[in-house]
C-alpha cells in the first residue's frame, strides 16, 4: 500500500545536488548548524573547499537575525580528512516559513550523506550559576513550539535523542561542561518570568527559540546528534535585568574562542571515527 504521507526530501535532495556540484565534493560526513556566537569555530575545523551565499542552493533563504553569517561551507576536517558541512544560515520557527523551512538545513545535510548532525544555539539560562557566555550539553529537550516536522502515522523514538557516545566525547575535550535540558518556545519575543518558571518546573534548564525541531528532523534523518547551548543570558525574571539581542550578541563576542576551540576539537573526535553505541535509527533521505 503507498503511504499518503507527502515525502519531506525532494527539496532537500536537490540542495544536496546543487551543493555537491557546487563545491566538487560528493557527499558530506558530518554537518555543523552554527547558532548565535558559535560562528567563529569553523575557522578551526581544517580548510574550507568551498563556501557561498546560503540562497544560492535551493530552499535556503537569507538570515534574517544578526549573529548568523549567511553562508554555506565544506571544509576539511583537519588531521581526519573527513568532510563538514557548516551550515551558517538557519531558518527560525518564528520567522513564519513553516517547519520544512526551519528543518531544510538538517535534511540537506542528511541528504548530503552526513551521518552526524551538530546543533548549536545562544539562549537563555535558568540556573543562576550559568553566567553568560557559558557552554551547556543539550542532554535533552522539550518542544514547546507546537509544531513538528514529522507527519503522518511516523512514530520516531526520540529516546537518547542527543547521543550519549556523542555528549562523552565533549566531556572528554571539557570535563567541566555541565548538561541541561532545552526548551524551544515559538519566539519571537523573549519568554516571561512567569513562563521561564513554568519551563523550571517542567525540568528545562535553557530556553531559546531554536534546535528541538531540527532535533527532530535529524533523528527522523537517522543521524546521532550532539547539542551544545551557549547561555547568553539569563532568563527572563532570573537576573531581574531587561533583555536584549544586543546581549545575546556581545556574550557569544566574548566566550567565542573557547566555545570554537571546544566544538572545533569535538569535531575533529567525531570524524576520527564513529563512536561506538551509536542511537541513531531512522529514515535516511
Amino acid at each position: 500500500m503507498t503511504s499518503s504521507v507527502p515525502d519531506p526530501y525532494p527539496l532537500a535532495r536537490e540542495a544536496a545536488a546543487a551543493i555537491a556540484e557546487a563545491s566538487g565534493v560528493p557527499a558530506h560526513d558530518l554537518a555543523l548548524v552554527l547558532g548565535s556566537g558559535w560562528s567563529g569555530a569553523a575557522d578551526l575545523l581544517g580548510e574550507t573547499v568551498w563556501q557561498a551565499d546560503a540562497t544560492t542552493i535551493p530552499g535556503f533563504r537569507p538570515p534574517a537575525v544578526a549573529g548568523h553569517v549567511g553562508t554555506l561551507r565544506s571544509i576539511r576536517v583537519e588531521g581526519t580528512g573527513a568532510r563538514a558541512l557548516v551550515l551558517g544560515a538557519r531558518t527560525h520557527f518564528y520567522e513564519g516559513a513553516g517547519v520544512d523551512a526551519t528543518v531544510h538545513g538538517v535534511r540537506t545535510a542528511a541528504a548530503t550523506g552526513a551521518r552526524t548532525m551538530v546543533l548549536t544555539n545562544g539562549c537563555g539560562g535558568i540556573d543562576p550559576a550559568w553566567a553568560p557566555g557559558t557552554p551547556v550539553l543539550i542532554r535533552d529537550q522539550i518542544n514547546f513550539t507546537g509544531a513538528t516536522p514529522l507527519s503522518g502515522a511516523n512514530f520516531v523514538d526520540l529516546t537518547d535523542l542527543y547521543t550519549p557516545a556523542l555528549r562523552a566525547l565533549a566531556l572528554e575535550v571539557d570535563a567541566g561542561l555541565d548538561e541541561g535540558v532545552y526548551m524551544q518556545f515559538s519566539g519571537p519575543s523573549y519568554e516571561t518570568p512567569a513562563e521561564v518558571q513554568m519551563a523550571k518546573v517542567i525540568g528545562a534548564d535553557l530556553v531559546g527559540m531554536s534546535t528541538a525541531l531540527e532535533a527532530i528532523a535529524a533523528r527522523e534523518a537517522g543521524m546521532d546528534l550532539l547539542g551544545i547551548s551557549l547561555v547568553t543570558n539569563l532568563a527572563a525574571g532570573i537576573s531581574g535585568d531587561a533583555l536584549s539581542h544586543q546581549e545575546v550578541l556581545e556574550a557569544g563576542r566574548e566566550a567565542g574562542p573557547r566555545i570554537s576551540r571546544l566544538l572545533a576539537e569535538t569535531v575533529r573526535r567525531i570524524t576520527d571515527g564513529r563512536p561506538a553505541g551509536s542511537t541513531a535509527t531512522g529514515a535516511s533521505a
